[in-house]
């Protein structure tokens, strides 16, 4: 029995060790994939001169980027990383990548630094976690740096869809008009206007989760230091 036993203990240390090991590469991947768009942000910067247009140097790994952050494998709240994904997904593809006349814009390169260097440090923060080797720099730099780069990339995404209106509204992107055989219409115009507004009540919950975060797990550290 106590063979059984010892046998049934290797084969569940075993499994969670692999278990531990593909959620590792998955988060070190992801990782790699952000220090990419990075490392092309910098050098298409470096070799024009401008900031501008740089999103076309970044715009293949942009694209994929967002789909890997799923919910669930990551150690977040579910539901507001299903809204933070879901909100990526859709300005990458359905707003940046389908009106191109917006990829220009300042807005965009906002959002984009914004996304990169928390997305550098989140999977920075979760790659050393698994380790159990947490540089305290990094856990303060995620619990800290939210606090600007969060209303910095909402800016950038409010900015980037009001700048495609004028174009949805003009070449009816996405909409469909009656009459049709579903008998169903469409307006991508009033349904990108929807979206902002959504942010309003949305923005703030994922906003004032990370501050109440923040409190819980450096709060301590900042009492402490106070007293010091």
């Amino acid at each position: 029995l106590s063979i059984a036993a010892d046998s049934h203990c290797k084969y569940i240390h075993t499994n969670l060790k692999f278990f531990a090991m593909t959620i590792l590469r998955f988060f070190f991947t992801l990782l790699s994939r952000w220090l990419v768009i990075a490392v092309g942000l910098v050098r298409a910067y470096l070799a024009r001169g401008s900031y501008h247009g740089l999103y076309y140097s970044i715009e293949k790994p942009l694209n994929v980027c967002p789909l890997c952050h799923i919910p669930g494998i990551v150690p977040s709240s579910v539901v507001l990383t299903g809204f933070q994904v879901m909100s990526r997904v859709f300005l990458t593809w359905a707003v940046t990548h389908s009106v191109r006349e917006v990829q220009s814009e300042d807005s965009v390169l906002l959002f984009v630094t914004a996304w990169t260097v928390t997305e550098i440090i989140r999977y920075s923060f979760y790659t050393f976690s698994l380790l159990n080797h947490l540089p305290y720099l990094i856990k303060w730099a995620r619990y800290t740096f939210f606090i600007v780069l969060y209303p910095m990339g909402v800016t950038g995404e409010l900015l980037t869809i009001y700048a495609a209106l004028p174009y949805v509204q003009k070449t009816g992107l996405y909409s469909v008009t009656l009459p049709n055989k579903y008998n169903f219409s469409f307006d991508y115009y009033t349904f990108l206007i929807l979206i902002m507004i959504s942010y309003i009540p949305l923005f703030p919950q994922l906003y004032f989760h990370m501050i109440r975060q923040r409190k819980k797990v450096l709060g301590h550290v900042e009492d402490y230091s106070k007293v010091e």
